[in-house]
């Protein structure tokens, strides 16, 4: 009885197994839409020198406070003349940068420290979290005068106020999930195997804490252009005649019974650009899947 052969014949090419590729994971409405908006916002005040019809300082007594719609003026003007549209465009860039540097470097610091007080002794880990519930102790908001009131009024100053309030609460989100991980096989396969602390950071913890950070700093982006604006508007921050979104609302201030659709212009840009990020870091904390309780 002949026995059948199982195998090909050597001189018969094997076909070759082509492996199956994981479907392409395209991010959904929830997230695409904020993203796509926070990228035109950043465009928009890359490019607002080109895109406002008129300079920031250009005004005219004859023209003041003219409602939405004046030739020339499509969102008016305001109690020097001045071209609301061109002053709302080129407030964007200092009023953007004023939220998302220290949310920058928030995040840097924030899981450095977090990292830090996680892989550590005792000691360091409650030496860095008792330091920082000094700084919980106080309200965001005041924190963030106290400590640019001993600073030159600007956006230097704006800054490093903001960053000093943001950092705290990225710390604790870090040192949450390194806390988490810190006790896991392959972390202890690699301190078993000779790689010192510094390399575990790098290599091992980062990867996994990042994208955690990088989804709840995304949310910090809003409530730091609100803050940035409240001290513009306390006189904290960037100063007049410049075009900052805080500055704008303190300048109008006086115009709110009279011409109130004026008022509110830079105010509704805040709101946008808050409703923006928010949405954005809460697309991205689904995405990661961050837990209820890092929020």
């Amino acid at each position: 009885m002949a026995v059948p052969v199982l195998d090909p014949p050597l001189d018969r090419p094997v076909p070759a197994v082509t492996p199956r590729r994981r479907p392409v994971r395209w991010p959904g409405a929830a997230l695409a839409v904020p993203a796509a908006l926070a990228v035109l916002l950043l465009v928009v005040a890359t490019a607002a020198p080109l895109l406002a019809p008129h300079g920031a300082a250009d005004g005219s007594l004859t023209g003041r406070l003219l409602g939405p719609g004046a030739p020339g003026h499509p969102l008016g003007t305001d109690g020097q003349g001045r071209d609301l549209l061109s002053r709302l465009l080129l407030g964007a860039r200092p009023s953007l940068v004023g939220g998302l540097l220290p949310v920058l470097a928030a995040t840097v610091l924030g899981t450095a420290l977090g990292i830090a007080a996680g892989l550590g002794g005792r000691a360091t880990e409650q030496a860095l979290l008792r330091s920082l519930d000094v700084l919980y102790a106080f309200p965001g908001i005041l924190l963030a005068i106290a400590v640019a009131t001993v600073l030159t009024p600007g956006l230097t100053a704006t800054v490093l106020s903001l960053s000093v309030v943001l950092t705290p609460a990225v710390t604790r989100v870090a040192h949450t999930e390194v806390r988490r991980i810190r006790a896991a096989e392959y972390l202890e396969a690699a301190r078993v195997s000779g790689a010192g602390r510094g390399a575990v950071a790098v290599r091992q913890v980062l990867p996994v804490v990042a994208p955690v950070v990088l989804a709840y700093a995304s949310s910090l982006v809003g409530l730091a252009v609100v803050y940035a604006a409240g001290l513009s508007f306390l006189g904290l921050g960037v100063a007049p005649p410049a075009p900052e979104w805080g500055a704008m609302l303190d300048e109008l201030r006086p115009a709110l019974l009279t011409r109130p659709e004026l008022a509110v212009l830079p105010a509704l840009a805040i709101l946008a650009v808050s409703v923006v990020f928010n949405a954005l870091g809460e697309a991205l904390r689904r995405r990661v899947g961050v837990r209820e309780e890092l929020r």
